[in-house]
């Protein structure tokens, strides 16, 4: 075959760099071109991660083995040699945005198993991509930059379980600062002030709501195809509300990021619930905040060397102690008011399943800064018997000397909450401070002995109990209709709802649907149900494939078991949500 020139940009030598050309042949294969690329660069670096991107079909050329002829490639063809993992901007539910490497030629269901794998989060297929909602800002707001947590440096792991050191995965305990990263992914973060809640986007009806739904990627293309860029930010987000197998041991980044997901959901009001609900609500995420509101038991504690054993009673110390806490690693905080006589030590414990909480309540203040001192130390590894033991117990005790000079340096009155952060504005609104604080006190009685994991979990309960829980909107005009409508998308139904006023006026089970087709060429779903029952509609608000796909997507979580919990079918998602261009 005669050869021809090919002109190739290599993303890597700059946007000012000329492109390569390479002298080729028809017959010659995607992997032939990459090599002479290589060659002609005469750079000396590592290319496994780089593939061939065609600009103009906006495609990736991954099968090495297949010649230009058969890609259909010709001299004019526009070709860009990039890496394939690039860096991404990745806004969590908790609110925190990450910075890491993620794979941008893939399907964005396989880039979310990867997300996923690396920050330790199972059941990936449940969670999925969407663009963010622009929120309106202000002009002094404009040079407002948000914080990023750099993970460019964390790999992606193959792995379907990583190996857990000090309660976290291996890849983030090689650093202090992943390590603390982490940590804010497997703990409640405090929500920000009230103004900050304010300037949320809030949807303010059906409409709004159908317009974050239509945002979601579409799970069969790269994150490329869809648009995406080098350190564009993107959310991940639970797609699918079928939780499956749920194991607060294993599943502590998990369960955190589903909480912070449906707590936002409330405080942002894009679920609705009643007065009684919501305040049931507010008492569960009161828990993370407010442990320090139980009942304390008198123990006899004994320390040593880096841990703390305690006992029934002091005749007891000499026998088996009830418990021994190492407290290598962790991290011990001060929960003092001088002016109230409250001196309290907050021990974050590592464990396999993420951070255990301690609380120790001393008698006095000198009780109080030798402890605090002994924990401090230990926490390094370092015993009572350190030279710097007693500066430690000095420096305690000047900070203590402050606060009965100035008591606003540091309060923490226990009937003081932040209201804003456990009620939505509604309620807010509704109700002042001072009537909110007893009735969400008292309803914390009702759940004020549940462990921090069983309040998060009772959490997600009441949540999951809620009659709108779980369900994804779109617009859509019916067959045969003149007017738009909304079509509800919940785990186990479709729904039709009246635009106008909100009443269901009908729904269909997946239990009872024979099949759905969708005519790709005008964009139109129709579904056939038992008992001859036939309907179709094209959507108005989101892309057809986005209903595909959450149809697809709610049968296939459907045929997932607790013997194949570890085993995920990605090809049997891709066959029920890909459509024709799902291979």
């Amino acid at each position: 075959m005669a050869a021809w020139d090919l002109s190739v940009t290599v993303e890597d030598l700059g946007a000012d760099a000329p492109p390569i050309t390479v002298s080729v042949t028809s017959d010659l294969h995607i992997g032939g071109v990459i090599l002479k690329l290589v060659e002609k660069s005469q750079v000396k670096r590592d290319w496994s991660d780089h593939a061939l991107w065609w600009e103009q079909k906006q495609q990736w050329l991954l099968r090495t083995a297949w010649t230009l002829e058969k890609c259909g490639i010709q001299a004019d063809a526009g070709l860009i040699f990039m890496a394939q993992h690039k860096s991404l901007r990745l806004g969590l539910p908790n609110g925190l945005t990450l910075r890491l490497r993620a794979c941008f030629s893939g399907p964005v269901f396989r880039t979310v198993l990867g997300i996923c794998k690396m920050l330790n989060i199972r059941r990936p297929e449940e969670l999925s991509l969407l663009r963010p909602v622009e929120e309106k800002k202000k002009k002094k707001d404009k040079d407002l930059s948000e914080e990023l947590y750099d993970l460019t440096e964390v790999p992606l792991t193959s792995v379907s379980r990583p190996c857990l050191y000090n309660g976290m995965p291996a890849h983030f305990a090689d650093s202090l600062k992943t390590e603390k990263v982490y940590k804010m992914l497997s703990v409640s973060q405090p929500a920000p002030a009230p103004e900050a809640i304010a300037k949320l986007y809030r949807p303010a009806s059906v409409v709004d709501k159908a317009h974050i739904h239509s945002r979601w990627l579409d799970s069969s293309r790269s994150l490329m195809q869809q648009g995406v860029q080098e350190n564009d930010r993107l959310w991940l987000r639970f797609k699918y509300y079928c939780f499956h197998d749920l194991e607060p041991k294993y599943d502590v980044v998990r369960l955190t990021q589903m909480y912070e997901q449906a707590r936002w959901a409330i405080l942002l009001e894009d679920i609705d619930c009643t007065e009684e609900e919501m305040l049931l609500f507010g008492t569960c995420a009161f828990m993370p905040k407010r442990l320090t509101l139980k009942g304390y038991k008198q123990y006899w504690f004994k320390f040593k060397d880096a841990s703390i054993s305690y006992y029934k009673s002091k005749e007891e110390s000499l026998g088996e102690p009830i418990q021994q806490i190492n407290l290598k690693g962790c991290e011990a905080a001060p929960d003092v008011n001088v002016a109230g006589q409250k001196f309290c030590i907050k021990l974050l414990i590592p464990a396999p399943e993420g951070m255990n909480e301690v609380y120790l309540r001393c008698e006095n203040e000198e009780q109080y800064s030798r402890w605090m001192a002994a924990c401090r130390l230990a926490s390094k590894e370092k015993s009572l018997a350190d030279r710097l033991f007693q500066s430690e117990v000095q420096s305690i005790r000047s900070f203590l000397a402050m606060q009965q000079t100035n008591p606003n340096t540091h309060t923490d009155d226990s009937m003081s909450i932040n209201t804003h952060s456990l009620v939505s504005p509604r309620y807010s609104k509704k109700y002042k401070v001072k009537q909110l604080t007893p009735r969400i006190l008292e309803a914390y009685q009702n759940v004020a002995q549940l462990s921090l994991t069983d309040a998060l979990l009772r959490f997600l309960q009441i949540w999951q109990a809620l009659p709108d829980f779980g369900i994804s909107f779109v617009v859509v005009r019916f067959k045969g209709s003149r007017k738009d409508e909304v079509l509800g998308i919940a785990p186990n139904r479709l729904i039709r709802i009246d635009l106008g006023v909100g009443d269901v006026v009908k729904t269909w089970r997946y239990n009872n649907m024979r099949q759905w087709n969708v005519n790709w060429d005008i964009r139109q779903v129709a579904i056939e149900f038992d008992g001859n029952v036939n309907m179709a509609f094209s959507c108005v608000t989101a892309d057809c494939k986005i209903v595909h796909e959450f149809i697809g997507g709610y049968i296939f979580m459907s045929t997932r078991s607790r013997e194949q919990s570890d085993t995920l079918n990605e090809e049997l998602f891709h066959k029920l949500t890909g459509g024709h261009e799902a291979l």
